[in-house]
């Protein structure tokens, strides 16, 4: 008679953990609505400064700034988009809450101070980097993209015939496109001191053994930065210092992690130095020779 009453107390719970869960999403979906919607108002002033590294390119090369609608619904497909980016961005701050409501309750004080750095320094962190690939690295691509261009020539001032012209007429979708992907992959990579801190935390990677992979971690970056980035080698030199200067910190934050974790285990006497379990192996196996 007891197992139906312990599956009752058991699906209580677990009932009211879906309800939270719900009302926590509705919340967070709300929110992504309102700030969709707002965005969706201001559409055309955001795009504008989304415009802002290929104008000042083509400003340096005296042309002006202009982008062009392919197909008849790609305007409106643009203002979708920014408004579906826009509206997460605006929405963030409150799906985390939503999201650290939920979570917390089922974490110790010690993980609630341990985890809660982290959630904070992760959107700090991609905005650096989405900043960092707006401001930097996407002014040096453009102005490589457009030292494709040429003038046309012909008569006399064309060797061998005319010269056809290549001139820059870029579109709003494309643009909008390759722009959001340099500062998602730049956000995405400038997680990497939060992601390595974090494990560290955990225990589950450590100071010796990233510094141990180290020349494999400069093959992986060097092969990201090509992906990511165009075939401009100062454009990926710029990338790979980045994002090998985040791997260094990560190294250093980790060693920072396992001194305080030492400090604090030998103040509880809890601490056991390698040297003494070798000595410890090494004195039973005597023994047992013995």
């Amino acid at each position: 008679m007891s197992a139906p009453q312990d599956l009752d107390d058991t699906a209580a719970p677990l009932i009211e953990h879906l309800a939270e869960l719900r009302s926590r999403l509705m919340w967070s979906a709300l929110a992504f609505i309102i700030g969709m919607l707002i965005c969706f108002t201001v559409w055309n002033p955001i795009f504008n400064f989304l415009t802002q590294p290929i104008c000042g390119a083509l400003a340096t090369r005296g042309q002006d700034c202009g982008l062009i609608l392919i197909k008849l619904q790609e305007g409106f497909f643009v203002a979708i988009n920014i408004s579906f980016l826009g509206g997460f961005v605006l929405a963030f701050p409150v799906i985390a809450y939503q999201m650290w409501r939920f979570v917390a309750p089922g974490l110790y004080k010690t993980e609630k101070n341990a985890f809660l750095p982290f959630l904070i320094a992760s959107p700090v962190m991609f905005a650096i980097g989405g900043l960092f690939a707006f401001y930097v690295v996407l002014p040096l691509a453009f102005d490589f993209f457009l030292g494709f261009q040429q003038g046309s020539l012909t008569g006399e001032g064309a060797k061998g015939g005319a010269m056809a012209g290549i001139t820059f007429q870029g579109s709003v979708q494309e643009y909008l496109a390759l722009t959001t992907k340099f500062i998602m992959a730049f956000g995405i990579c400038f997680q990497l001191p939060v992601l390595l801190t974090l494990m560290g935390k955990a225990g589950l990677v450590s100071s010796a053994g990233l510094a141990g992979v180290r020349k494999y971690a400069v093959v992986v970056i060097l092969i990201v930065a090509a992906i990511v980035t165009p075939p401009d080698v100062v454009t990926q030199a710029i990338l790979f210092s980045v994002v090998y200067g985040l791997y260094e910190i990560s190294i250093y934050l980790v060693r920072r992690i396992e001194t305080k974790r030492e400090a604090r285990l030998r103040a509880e006497g809890l601490w056991v130095d390698d040297e003494d379990d070798e000595e410890d192996v090494t004195e039973s196996g005597d023994e047992a020779s013995k």
